[in-house]
């Protein structure tokens, strides 16, 4: 079983610090930040592997629209985040044409990140395709184990008709533990569901009544068992925690959604 814990970026580094090492203790095979314009992914990142050397670090995603290329090499060099550990997920953000971005900007990628491992966000089948043809992973968000087992065949149709063995498949599963679960993931699905087209679109896809894409437990047990639901379309779940940015719930969590033997 292959977990990854992943937060959202600007967690304070008293936290993110213990809340690291505890997860390299639990047997996560990784740590993740998103990206969004209040804070760099990459800088908690950084605090991550100052805590958990050897850890491999993933940040899903880094818009293209709002950080250009040159702008994310420069980020990894001066932060002094080690290449040949990074999953760097890309995706096109409020760009009108996702699809054409996100083909038109691997060859400088590759340039500019050659010991990087390029991760494509990915949510139509398109996408999927593109990911599975040309990335060296690809990241799915706010899909339910049914869909995600749907975009994952398109992400191998894309990988065998380039030739090319299927890149690794992650995704984040939002993952709430206690009494105020139902509450928490609700708060953050509603706020995604409108963020823009591309989410209106997906989330129309998915068909599902709101505030049910993700895991509100009421234990760990629950939990572990919906996470399970997961592990065939997911080569790695990426548990992202709700919990209060502090280090008590955000341990609890990731001890509640540990990978087990």
């Amino acid at each position: 079983m292959s977990r990854a814990f992943g937060v959202a970026a600007g967690l304070d580094p008293e936290v993110a610090r213990p809340l690291a090492a505890r997860c390299a203790e639990l047997g996560y095979e990784s740590m993740w930040s998103n990206d969004h314009p209040g804070a760099k992914g990459l800088a908690t990142l950084a605090e991550f592997a100052a805590a958990a050397p050897g850890f491999d670090l993933g940040v899903a995603v880094i818009a293209l629209d709002r950080t250009p290329p040159e702008q994310i090499a420069g980020d990894i060099e001066e932060l002094g985040i080690d290449p040949a550990r990074l999953w760097l997920g890309v995706g096109a953000g409020f760009t009108k044409k996702p699809l054409t971005k996100m083909r038109e900007a691997l060859p400088q990628l590759r340039e500019l990140l050659p010991d990087v491992k390029l991760v494509l966000a990915a949510m139509g089948p398109k996408m999927c395709e593109l990911a599975g043809s040309s990335y060296d992973g690809v990241f799915f968000n706010w899909m339910t184990p049914n869909f995600a087992a749907g975009a994952r065949e398109k992400v191998e149709a894309g990988a065998r008709a380039a030739g090319r063995d299927t890149p690794r498949v992650f995704g984040y599963v939002r993952t709430a533990v206690g009494p105020d679960a139902t509450a928490r993931l609700a708060k953050e699905e509603s706020f995604y569901r409108d963020l823009h087209k591309g989410y209106r679109d997906h989330f129309d896809r998915l068909g599902e009544p709101e505030g049910t894409v993700g895991v509100a437990a009421p234990s760990s047990t629950a939990a572990q068992d919906a996470l399970s639901a997961y592990e065939g379309p997911l080569d790695t779940i990426v548990v992202r925690g709700l919990a209060s940015a502090k280090v008590e719930p955000m341990t609890a969590l990731a001890e509640s959604a540990a990978p087990t033997a």
